[in-house]
């Protein structure tokens, strides 16, 4: 089968627009950006491609992101990129998908050091292939000294899953008798799940359209505003960053309150 030609993607709409990143940063920003990166395969599709086109297009839109929102000192982006659902598509899909995050994690290494960032993995490391595993290791330990933004991948992952694993460890530390279940809390709960020590969404972004969470940090993204765009994954911009962010900016966040006069 012979390769698949160069990947060029044309701008979305929203790129055509002025970029608003002056305007983002007099507003207030989040903290914290977790997207759901949809559309890689209808997008492919359009192009007369096979999914992994698509996959591959989206790795390049992610280079991007992870650029812009380091430039705007994000203190996290964490990218959903591949859930325990995902197991249940055609084998060589999911090979295809293994083998470009392991590639992707080699060539990124050097953009996200000089960039500041850290990465972080969170998911079952159950199953993923050993030359997944050893990248994600060394891509930790190398990039673990620096200060900016949190890049964290969630690969293997599920939110029900997630809160499975937390809830299994709390009831082994209450059988062993290190904590009383009178004493278990939301705090305690926090502490046991893949994302312990990092800070909830501010903003949840999903590319392509669909009106779902599709079991994506359930439990950290209890009071995160939501932000849906038609724009697929691979033809997701900077520009359109930045019009989530700015969206966001307008909003009020109430965490349950009332609304301020």
């Amino acid at each position: 089968m012979s390769p698949d030609p160069p990947i060029t993607i044309p701008p979305s709409a929203a790129s055509l627009q002025p970029s608003t990143t002056a305007s983002v940063v007099e507003n207030v920003s989040p903290k914290h950006i977790a997207i759901i990166m949809d559309g890689n395969g209808r997008w492919a599709k359009r192009q007369g491609k096979q999914r992994t086109f698509g996959h591959r297009a989206g790795a390049k839109t992610a280079r991007e992101i992870i650029e812009h929102c380091a430039r705007l000192h994000l203190k996290q982006l964490t990218l959903y990129s591949f859930s325990i659902e995902n197991w249940s598509r055609p084998t060589t899909e999911v090979n295809e998908l293994m083998h470009l995050y392991a590639q992707y994690l080699v060539s990124e290494r050097e953009l996200m050091n000089k960039n500041n960032i850290r990465f972080r993995q969170i998911g079952r490391r159950n199953g993923l292939p050993d030359a997944v595993l050893r990248e994600i290791d060394q891509t930790t330990a190398l990039l673990d000294h620096n200060t900016g933004m949190t890049l964290c991948l969630a690969v293997n992952y599920g939110a029900r899953t997630e809160i499975t694993d937390a809830v299994r460890e709390i009831a082994g530390e209450v059988q062993a008798g290190r904590l009383h279940p009178e004493d278990i809390g939301p705090e305690t709960i926090a502490a046991h799940l893949y994302t312990a020590g990092m800070p909830d969404p501010d903003l949840l972004i999903r590319t392509a359209g669909e009106m779902r969470v599709s079991n994506y940090l359930l439990w950290q993204i209890s009071y995160a505003e939501l932000y849906v765009t038609d724009v697929c994954w691979p033809e997701f911009r900077s520009a359109d960053l930045d019009l989530a962010i700015e969206a966001y900016g307008k909003r009020q966040r109430r965490f349950g309150g009332l609304e301020s006069v």
